[in-house]
């Protein structure tokens, strides 16, 4: 993974700019490891551009640009030749759809770290009833990283090679969480997971991709607790209890434990608001 977490905190990168915290497009693309730097993001993100609104992606003006700039003279900065080419900057919310979009190796752990980061250090600014633009304070660091270290292992919990109980164990505390309803949005969905699935008493529904028609209608002769939905519009592995609790996972349920994986919770209500508006017009 790229070295530059070891040198630099995420916490660091964070910036308030128009009374938003938001992360320049240049630092974001040494944390994904994009091969060819902003561009990679840049052509990304016209792609889809539908999914950036301006509370997800800016561009800063002039001024904002000198500002941040003299203020902390980052290199991250220098890397625009002046003035006429502007970088962009992330908010949160920006930064988890970014993550949906790009396909570096380490694009899904890395966006959890720097989400993360956001989270704590907002709680941290709310605290401390502090609005002014964040800058590197060793001490505040030190704070936002006992609280990290506090709460990651109860939202993120990071799967070994071989660990195939351990694995299966994890998943099936998550799914019986669940009160009612479990969403499982997972391409590769086969009979391991219904093997799974077939003794939990849940409303479930399962929408994958070129589901079995043989091994479905042997499950439906025999239980009646899940719902299939050929579809393959969604790439990454979810898993939605009760509309509400969102559960990524780095790799297909059916193969977890296989290999080097996690499973991540995650807290951003309005990533997790439109991922359900589109599940709702899948299922419905």
């Amino acid at each position: 993974m790229n070295d530059v977490i070891k040198e630099e905190k995420i916490e660091n990168m964070i910036y308030e700019i128009r009374g938003k915290q938001v992360m320049l497009d240049s630092d974001l693309a040494r944390l994904y490891e994009c091969s060819n730097g902003t561009k990679t993001i840049n052509q990304a993100v016209k792609r889809h551009i539908n999914k950036f609104p301006e509370r997800y992606m800016f561009q800063l003006d002039k001024e904002e640009y000198l500002n941040l700039k003299s203020q902390l003279g980052t290199s991250s900065l220098n890397n625009y030749g002046g003035v006429r080419k502007l970088p962009f900057v992330f908010t949160e919310q920006g930064v988890a759809m970014l993550a949906t979009i790009l396909r570096t190796p380490v694009a899904d752990i890395m966006s959890m770290q720097i989400i993360d980061a956001f989270v704590y250090m907002r709680k941290y600014l709310s605290s401390s009833n502090k609005d002014s633009m964040l800058v590197n304070h060793e001490n505040r660091i030190l704070k936002l990283e006992e609280s990290f270290d506090k709460m990651s292992s109860k939202q993120t919990s990071i799967i070994y090679d071989g660990k195939i109980y351990d694995a299966y164990s994890i998943l099936i505390d998550i799914l019986n969480s669940a009160k009612e309803e479990i969403i499982i949005i997972d391409n590769y969905a086969n009979k391991d997971l219904l093997d799974m699935l077939r003794s939990i008493n849940k409303n479930i529904i399962i929408l994958s991709k070129n589901l079995d028609s043989i091994l479905l209608k042997k499950y439906n002769n025999q239980y009646n607790n899940i719902s299939f939905i050929n579809n393959n519009s969604l790439h990454d592995r979810y898993i939605i209890l009760d509309r509400k609790d969102v559960y990524v996972s780095g790799m297909s349920l059916k193969d977890i434990g296989k290999k080097y994986s996690y499973i991540y919770k995650i807290n951003e209500e309005l990533f997790i608001t439109e991922l359900l508006k589109r599940v709702d017009c899948f299922i419905s």
